[in-house]
């Protein structure tokens, strides 16, 4: 659940905190207060747009925080997302969100203490937030978000089949878009792939190596330069170890070493200091008698060859020959030649290969037709559960003889997607199947079938979606479920069945009720008004809970406007009589 939000410089809110509790939270109060904007923060918390027109120019930025507590199968997922990103929840358990608008426009998110992306907040809010507004109920309207909501509640194995067939029409159009791509290209695919045959002919010839033409590079230099290395060298070993011709007067390092090193020795019981240094003297003899012996080696590897250097020069030309056409080096040529061998198995339009496609595109086509099929049984099945458990719903609400029908009919094929003969009949498909899917409404005993769009008022379009909101929430869900005034349009006994709805709600998970309708507020476990001020230079808005007598004065505000008339608490009070013995087990 979430227990607390706090929101500053959003709209009119310029900083309040909303305590909430488990159970249905009613959010209320006069219109313009700023009820909406508890609504936008909670849109903001969980990865919505940022909108910097609706953040206050004093202080320059929009803040909205929160803290979450969860549990069961979706604590352990939102905490390990979380852990994978680097953050880590509260020593209780709790994980605190937050995000921060500024005025320019610039969006920061930060979960469980560390910096995360706005991609973040989102999935959270995936996991454990549903909001539910009027613009909920036009979305309900579209045919695509009907065929969802059907296959939500189809359940895990429903979702499976789905997902099953997704992944086999991806793979069709796949294999279906390769094969009359090579089809309608192949002039200029061959004509591509004869160009690259010729490149790959001209490497393989040379077989360059990787790192070849630095290696080179540097062995021709060693022989162009051979006499001054063998110079250079020859000196050296000359200075460190002495010359190969004993008549040589010159002093070399190693001699020098040993006459220094015992004469420090001869007097090292005298101060124990120069034994040390004695020490380290013999050291720095063994060192240079490493170099002397390395020295050696070089000098004997030393050749001065024209034969190989001939060789080197001719073998670096046929590299710079391939560096020229293909890339600045070598290893950029190996790397062209592996691209081409690639891009060539691409550009096969051999009749095999096309005859291979062609019965792997009619293989997945049939497997595609086969699990449209499967599915279409399953939504059917799916469709009559669904229907049934709406129409009951909406009885509670006041709709006692209102019934919804759910049809599912094949998709009509000629409409810009891909056709396939789906049990018998040539139908459209597409990665969510072969079905159109509608929901349908019949107002009353006698009245015609007729779709949602065309059938349903305001009103009754917010009780079929609270209708299909609690059908959803017996299955599972998110356990918070924020519905932002669905109840529009609604009075009277209808808005008392809202109310009992959603406090039916509100014994399995968090509802949060932005409405105007007292009937409603009245079954909240806590009740919460949005109050205007309006005494300064600036109107600002706060958030308070009522209880008690401030509660039914609330409420009678509602009623009549007259939050002091007598008759209108009294009539609150009794409205809160009655939510109470409803709330009751």
């Amino acid at each position: 659940m979430l227990e607390e939000l706090r929101i500053t410089g959003l709209g009119v809110i310029e900083d309040t905190t909303l305590p909430l509790t488990r159970g249905m939270n009613v959010i209320t109060g006069e219109t313009g207060a700023g009820k909406t904007m508890v609504v936008t923060g909670l849109g903001l918390l969980f990865g919505g747009r940022a909108d910097a027109g609706r953040v206050r120019a004093d202080p320059g930025r929009a803040v909205v925080e929160g803290r979450l507590r969860l549990a069961g199968g979706v604590a352990s997922a939102v905490h390990t997302r979380i852990a994978d990103a680097g953050g880590e929840p509260d020593d209780d358990g709790s994980v605190l969100l937050s995000r921060t608008v500024t005025v320019e426009g610039r969006s920061r998110a930060h979960v469980a203490g560390r910096s995360m992306p706005v991609a973040m907040l989102g999935e959270i809010g995936e996991q454990v937030l549903a909001v539910h507004g009027q613009s909920d109920q036009l979305r309900l309207l579209r045919p695509a978000e009907q065929r969802a909501a059907l296959d939500r509640f189809g359940g895990p194995e429903h979702e499976k089949l789905l997902e099953s067939l997704r992944e086999s029409y991806a793979q069709w159009r796949r294999v279906s878009d390769d094969l009359a791509d090579r089809r309608r290209n192949a002039r200029e695919r061959n004509q591509e792939a004869d160009l690259l045959r010729l490149g790959l002919d001209e490497i393989t010839r040379v077989d360059p190596q990787p790192g070849e033409d630095e290696e080179l590079k540097a062995e021709a230099q060693r022989l162009e330069h051979a006499e001054g290395l063998r110079t250079a060298a020859q000196t050296a070993q000359h200075c460190v170890a002495g010359a190969a011709e004993p008549t040589d007067e010159m002093a070399d390092v190693t001699t020098l070493l040993g006459h220094a090193r015992r004469t420090l020795e001869a007097q090292a019981g005298v101060d124990r200091t120069l034994g040390d240094l004695a020490g380290r003297l013999e050291e720095v003899a063994t060192l240079v008698g490493d170099i002397a012996a390395e020295l050696s080696g070089y000098l004997a590897a030393l050749d001065a060859d024209p034969a190989r250097l001939q060789t080197i020069y001719e073998r670096r030309a046929a590299l710079r020959g391939l560096t020229r056409k293909y890339a600045d080096d070598v290893d950029g040529v190996i790397a062209w030649a592996e691209r081409a061998r690639t891009r060539l198995s691409e550009l096969d339009s051999s009749d095999e290969l096309l005859d291979e496609l062609e019965r792997e595109r009619d293989r997945l086509a049939g497997e595609v037709a086969e699990l449209a099929a499967r599915l279409s049984v399953a939504r059917r099945e799916a469709a009559g559960r669904f229907a049934e458990q709406v129409t009951v719903e909406l009885a509670g609400l006041a709709m006692p003889h209102a019934r919804i029908e759910v049809a599912v009919l094949p998709r009509a094929a000629g409409r810009g997607e891909p056709t396939l003969t789906v049990d018998g009949v040539q139908v459209g498909v597409g990665p969510d199947g072969a079905d159109e899917v509608e929901l349908r409404l019949l107002a009353h005993p006698g009245a015609p079938s007729l779709p949602l769009q065309r059938g349903a008022s305001g009103g009754e379009l917010s009780r079929v979606m609270l209708a299909i909101e609690v059908v959803f929430a017996g299955s599972g869900g998110p356990p918070t479920l924020v519905f932002d005034e669905v109840d529009a349009g609604v009075g009277g006994q209808a808005a008392v069945e809202i109310g009992r709805r959603l406090a039916r709600l509100a014994r399995t998970h968090q509802v949060l009720v932005v409405t105007h309708l007292p009937q409603v507020a009245a079954f909240a476990d806590r009740h919460l008004v949005v109050a205007k001020d309006t005494g300064g230079a600036v109107t600002t808005s706060g958030v308070r809970v009522v209880e008690d007598t401030e509660r039914a004065r609330e409420l009678a505000r509602m009623l009549a406007g007259l939050p002091d008339s007598d008759l209108g608490i009294a009539h609150a009070e009794e409205l809160l009589a009655v939510a109470a013995r409803e709330r009751r087990p």
